[in-house]
């Protein structure tokens, strides 16, 4: 997995790809180029941008349109270099709605979809989902995971977690078998996630001091993704779950979705959706 370093430098505080200063634009280019150069001199499968900087702090001092056009730009270019050069890795983005900037413009799978989509980028690149990205959008923990896969752009995961009520990324070793689970669920669903795979970008706890501590998060986490994978071929197989999916949505299959007839029919019949039950046969196979 390639990945360049484009945020911590002080060159980059207002950004990389985004920056407003075009010498700095053109520094990160250079950046790039010689991090794809070196990816596919190792063979990588993979080379995934996150933008940690690129993104705004006020809007006052921010002309969003140009920057997002300068992004795309910048992985236009990225695009021609890789096909110049022979690389053949996959490009991921990886979506984060803030941490270290206010507003990041890669806030979520559907937000980086839509960009990709705008820019004329999509058959490009895929996404990288980090789940503790995801819940720090407000979203649950499998939300992009399964977004990114339903349109067709899940390539990776950084399983990671964190901790929903603090506010902040924390990268810790998913334990939650149910969040698991949920997120193995999609990877079966949509056959796989090669050449991408499940990346720990984690790291133990400041206080976790003993040597065994990074055996053990290492392993334990492993273990939950392990039983996940478990859980969900269950679940699937079970087909209680999807057929409950697929009922709430028959009447678009036939009846109201082939013909229109409101008016002879007046108020639609409210239908349950049933959540209570579903989170039931889901808990089952946890």
């Amino acid at each position: 997995m390639g990945n360049m370093q484009l945020f911590a430098n002080p060159r980059y505080m207002n950004g990389a790809a985004t920056n407003p200063d075009a010498h700095a634009y053109a520094h990160a280019g250079a950046q790039v180029k010689k991090g794809l150069e070196i990816a596919k001199k190792l063979g990588a499968e993979n080379f995934v941008f996150w933008g940690g900087r690129e993104g705004y702090h006020t809007l006052l001092n921010t002309d969003v349109r140009r920057e997002l056009d300068h992004m795309g730009s910048f992985f236009q270019m990225v695009v021609d270099y890789k096909e110049k050069i022979g690389f053949t890795g996959q490009l991921l983005i990886e979506p984060k709605p803030k941490e270290p900037t206010k507003h990041q413009y890669d806030y979520d799978a559907q937000t980086v979809i839509a960009f990709l989509k705008t820019y004329g980028l999509e058959d490009d690149f895929k996404l990288n989902i980090e789940p503790n990205h995801t819940t720090l959008a407000g979203h649950c923990y499998e939300h992009d995971v399964v977004v990114a896969s339903k349109f067709g752009f899940l390539g990776s995961i950084d399983s990671n977690t964190g901790s929903p009520d603090l506010g902040w990324d924390t990268d810790q070793f998913p334990m939650d078998i149910k969040n698991c689970t949920f997120v193995m669920k999609t990877v079966i669903e949509q056959g796989g996630l090669a050449p991408g795979g499940l990346n720990f970008d984690c790291k133990i706890r400041r206080e976790s001091t003993d040597l065994e501590d990074m055996f053990i998060a290492h392993i334990g986490a492993m273990d939950s993704f392990a039983r996940g994978l478990k859980n969900a071929a269950k679940l699937i197989e079970d087909g209680t779950l999807a057929s409950l999916v697929k009922e709430r949505y028959s009447s678009f299959d036939q009846g109201i979705g082939a013909k229109a007839y409101i008016l002879e029919h007046g108020e639609p019949k409210l239908i349950s959706g049933k959540q209570e039950k579903c989170e039931a046969i889901a808990n089952y196979f946890v």
